[in-house]
């Protein structure tokens, strides 16, 4: 994790350095520049900073270890869930809410009611059918 953090944190401030620059130069004209870089900056080291806490909670990282052999990291993984419709109903409620301000509003009030049923059915897939836990 040593080296991710350490790529988005001088990338967050490669951008910090340029939205200050951009700031100084071109502010009089326009400003979204230096809002896209001030933002793309924040994210960098929001990312930053969610690694190192990643990285001090992981006692032995295996990808920072110089003598770690790809039998070390053998084991489970996680839980990786089998098929499901219910991305697709998320996604497709999404786009249904983004078309409402284009052809009324009303199709984004539905589709807000329906993101609740599609959102809900994704959360609680697991606790009901065959997969039941």
């Amino acid at each position: 994790m040593k080296v991710e953090r350490n790529i988005f944190g001088f990338l967050g401030l490669f951008y910090l350095t340029c939205a200050l620059v951009y700031f100084f130069i071109f502010a009089k004209k326009e400003w979204v520049g230096f809002f896209v870089l001030a933002l793309a900056a924040a994210m960098s080291l929001m990312i930053t900073g969610y690694l190192a806490v990643v990285g001090a909670k992981n006692d032995n990282p295996l990808s920072d270890s110089e003598d770690a052999n790809i039998a070390d990291g053998a084991g489970a993984l996680g839980f990786f869930p089998p098929h499901s419709i219910w991305p697709f109903w998320v996604a497709l409620v999404a786009s249904m809410m983004l078309l409402g301000p284009v052809f009324g509003w009303w199709i984004s009030i539905l589709a807000f009611g329906a993101g609740i049923w599609a959102v809900s059915g994704w959360v609680f897939e697991f606790y009901r059918g065959d997969y039941a836990h």
